[in-house]
């Protein structure tokens, strides 16, 4: 009696990941198998708490000026009845923390940073047209002065105590010792006025070049993307003195930072005893670059937030409308809102710019390790 053999069903075909899978994958992985990653996660952890404490500081401290936002809408001489009508408008009429837990409900919830009550536009909308203006200008600041004061740091320490170390060391003393905002005064007298060397402090373009199509609010990309490169060539122009203001003030501290740290780390034992062991010297060089280069991220990155904080005056100087300039205009007007969210979008740009810095630092210095040292 023959038995019948169970069907044999068919093989479940394998479903192959699709590729935005695959890449959630490896980005997962990366985040919580590697050093790396843990050490990323571990700062975005107190990225949160820092930009939630900054918020909640600035909305209180806001609220405990003695001021009145109702005088802007009503007058100084309103009656109570418009004053209340006032305060229920801009929505001050119930407690603080109730208007807290509204405000940071719309904001979590609607990425809603609220209305200005100087011009009743949407506050998101004012800043994502100033913002790309700051950040064009910190960014091309910042990376001239790396440009420049590596170099003349590192050729500074090379001859410690002879005449170009000497001059560096002057340079950066005496660069610091005046506000940017005056730096820039003289530069716009000196080659505006004076030479005609640059265009008029006057704005990002000269009024008879066409501004490109908006892609990114960058208009030096804008500028790019469209191949409008009278309009690139003009904005490169007339950013050229702003950003040299602020890299001219801000480059004397990181040329004495790499000075100080080349000079210590080519003293240093690890760099003897490579030189005895017969290392090549391109090798040396490498780890001597390297190792000097630490120090120096970290000061850069801290500079990055003084430079955010002196874009206000070098932006009032030069006519950019960016967001220094709309930050201290909403102040002078009482602006709750507008002020509120200035802030905390310049702050959460701090803190990337800062958690990138630590990245670099944590890759450029073999010896950190993410949560101690082994």
């Amino acid at each position: 009696m023959e038995v019948a053999s169970p069907p044999v069903s068919a093989p479940t075909p394998v479903r192959e990941r699709s590729a935005a899978s695959k890449r959630a994958l490896r980005i997962l992985g990366f985040l919580f198998v590697t050093d790396l990653g843990r050490f990323i996660l571990k700062r975005l952890g107190f990225l949160i708490p820092q930009l939630l404490i900054v918020l909640i500081g600035t909305f209180f401290l806001l609220r405990w000026l003695p001021v009145d936002p109702t005088s802007r809408v009503v007058g100084f001489v309103a009656t109570d009845a418009a004053r209340a009508q006032a305060r229920a408008t801009l929505g001050i009429d119930v407690s603080q923390g109730t208007q807290l837990w509204r405000y940071l409900k719309g904001l979590i919830l609607h990425f809603d940073f609220g209305v200005s009550w100087n011009t009743q536009d949407a506050v998101w909308s004012e800043i994502a047209q100033r913002f790309p203006v700051t950040i064009q200008l910190t960014v091309m600041a910042f990376f001239l002065s790396l440009l420049i004061a590596i170099p003349v740091g590192r050729a500074a320490a090379a001859k410690p105590g002879e005449l170009p170390d000497k001059v560096t060391l002057g340079y950066s003393l005496f660069a610091g010792a005046q506000p940017d905002f005056w730096w820039g005064l003289m530069f716009v007298y000196a080659f505006f006025f004076l030479l005609r060397w640059f265009p008029a402090p006057l704005g990002q373009l000269s009024p008879e070049v066409s501004p490109p199509d908006v892609h990114t609010r960058f208009t030096l990309i804008d500028a790019l993307i469209a191949g409008n490169w009278t309009a690139f060539g003009d904005n490169l122009w007339h950013y050229c003195l702003p950003v040299f203001t602020l890299a001219f003030v801000l480059t004397g501290p990181i040329i004495k930072m790499t000075r100080q740290s080349v000079l210590s780390v080519v003293n240093s034992d690890y760099i003897l005893y490579a030189k005895a062991a017969g290392y090549h010297a391109k090798t040396i060089r490498w780890y001597m670059l390297r190792n000097s280069l630490s120090p120096v991220i970290t000061l850069s990155g801290i500079l990055f937030g003084f430079m955010l904080g002196g874009a206000v005056l070098i932006e009032t100087v030069f006519s950019l409308d960016g967001l220094g300039v709309y930050s201290l205009q909403r102040t002078l007007a009482t602006d709750f809102p507008a002020i509120q969210g200035a802030v905390v979008v310049m702050t959460a740009f701090s803190l990337l710019i800062y958690l990138l810095m630590d990245i670099v630092y944590a890759v450029l210095d073999p010896r950190v390790r993410y949560g101690g040292t082994r």
